[in-house]
């Protein structure tokens, strides 16, 4: 039987296309689909490698060479055979770990290959509801049956992934979201699937999945702070049946937390409320003070935006009063960033929300790490609008300069929006000659040129 390469440039050169032409060919059947593919140069880069046998088309591509050619996947030579679309956007908890394994690692695919229905698509807000109440009342977690193929995964590999999302973290953390995504995604495909679909004991099996749960909330997070919001859901919602099968219920928690922080962005506030207090439900008996104080912060940004200012300041009650009683001997390392400077930046938030703006202020000056670039900008954004709501537009104008400097090695597209925001609400206070000077000063700067298209 002839190898795939085979069929696949038997299948192009039988019908006198050259591969260019091909090209040509799957942009037009990708357009059908409503998908986008990227550059020619790069499509017909695949197409060579897949003609040279050194790589196979994946779940993506498989499905528009079959239309390109009108022929089926088997008669060219595929192990696979369509991937629906809607398997992909399906945004729904997944319903085993060999189902987290296989959605996650199409996930990471099809990221990869630019796959646009997927990366613009929007959340799903029924996803959240039910993600949150099949993790509450889930059975007993476990790990797929022991296999007889694929590599023998060992507590070393568990380490080297984790010392690897670290690193990946830091750079987040330092240059934002849109920086190394993905070089993270290209890391999870290549090196972290095959050992998911390898060889362990239970043992290691639920230090793995614990491992990759972290990592593919990092994947969510810096999806989210890129405004891939759709595939944000997904990877978090995959991070969390990850954390579900590896019985780590704290990580679990955090997986929650961050899905209430995106749906409070999206503007699903109910929604957040509910996963943040899922997230405190879900782990009284084990949570961390740390861990209840991000859960009653989460809840009280969701709150915020809904009005309740009693509700939401009961909430930052909460969160105060958790965060005075914590050791930090006792908590996660991964939750070790919400201390006293981060919570001050959601009461900040919290404050602006509910347009009091001198409390507001009072927050986000006790905000600044100065450790971590991005959290920084953030409440540095969140104390410029409070000054412009207390109707002190110069100085609201001199911080969102600082902010600006701050921010000029970020790459966030949640970060240009917080600008972009700014800028509206300054543009509504009437024209001033703060507000030119600061348009003079930062028309340089990377973020400002980027909310243009927002302002």
């Amino acid at each position: 039987m002839k190898p795939s390469s085979v069929r696949l440039h038997e299948a192009r050169t039988g019908r006198g296309w050259s591969q260019p032409r091909l090209v040509r060919e799957l942009r037009q059947a990708a357009a059908q689909r409503g998908h986008q593919l990227p550059s020619d140069a790069s499509v017909k880069r695949r197409i060579a490698s897949w003609e040279n046998g050194h790589s196979a088309p994946d779940d993506f591509y498989g499905p528009l060479l079959c239309d390109a050619f009108s022929t089926s996947a088997a008669e060219l030579g595929l192990s696979h055979g369509e991937v629906a679309d809607s398997a992909l956007l399906d945004a729904a908890y997944p319903a085993s770990p060999d189902d987290a394994i296989r959605t996650v690692g199409q996930l990471w695919r099809a990221d990869l290959n630019q796959y646009d229905p997927l990366l613009t698509a929007e959340p799903s807000q029924p996803a959240w509801n039910e993600a949150s109440l099949r993790w509450l009342v889930a059975p007993q977690p476990s790990i797929p049956q022991p296999r007889t193929e694929g590599a023998r995964v060992g507590l070393g590999d568990v380490a080297a992934i984790k010392t690897t999302a670290d690193m990946f973290a830091q750079l987040d953390d330092q240059f934002g979201g849109d920086h190394a995504r993905h070089s993270v995604i290209q890391y999870l495909n290549n090196d972290v699937a095959p050992l998911l679909r390898g060889r362990y004991t239970e043992q290691v099996g639920r230090a793995l999945f614990s491992t990759v749960a972290e990592a593919t909330l990092l994947a969510g997070w810096m999806s989210y702070d890129a405004c891939h919001h759709g595939l944000a859901q997904r990877y978090l919602l995959q991070a969390l049946r990850f954390a579900q099968d590896a019985n780590d219920r704290r990580l679990a928690g955090s997986i929650l937390s961050a899905m209430s922080h995106q749906a409070t962005f999206m503007g699903r506030y109910a929604e957040a409320a509910t996963l943040a207090r899922a997230a405190l439900m879900g782990i009284s008996p084990v949570a961390t003070p740390t861990l209840r104080a991000q859960f009653h912060a989460m809840e009280a940004r969701a709150l915020a935006r809904t009005g309740d200012v009693a509700a939401c300041e009961t909430a930052l009650s909460a969160a105060t009063k958790a965060l005075e009683s914590r050791n930090n001997e006792d908590e996660p390392e991964w939750i070790s960033y919400f201390d006293e400077a981060e919570l001050a930046a959601e009461a900040a938030h919290c404050f602006r929300d509910v347009n009091s703006a001198r409390r507001a202020v009072a927050h986000a000056e006790n905000a600044m790490s100065g450790s971590h670039v991005r959290s920084d900008f953030f409440a540095t954004m969140v104390l410029a609008d409070a000054h412009l709501r207390a109707g002190d537009v110069e100085e609201a104008c001199r911080v969102a300069l600082d902010a600006l400097d701050l921010g000029e090695q970020l790459k966030s597209a949640r970060c240009t929006s917080y600008l972009a925001e700014f800028r509206r609400n300054l543009s509504a206070a009437g024209r001033s000659s703060a507000a030119r000077e600061l348009a003079e000063q930062a028309r340089e700067h990377r973020l400002w040129i980027a909310s243009e298209q927002y302002s």
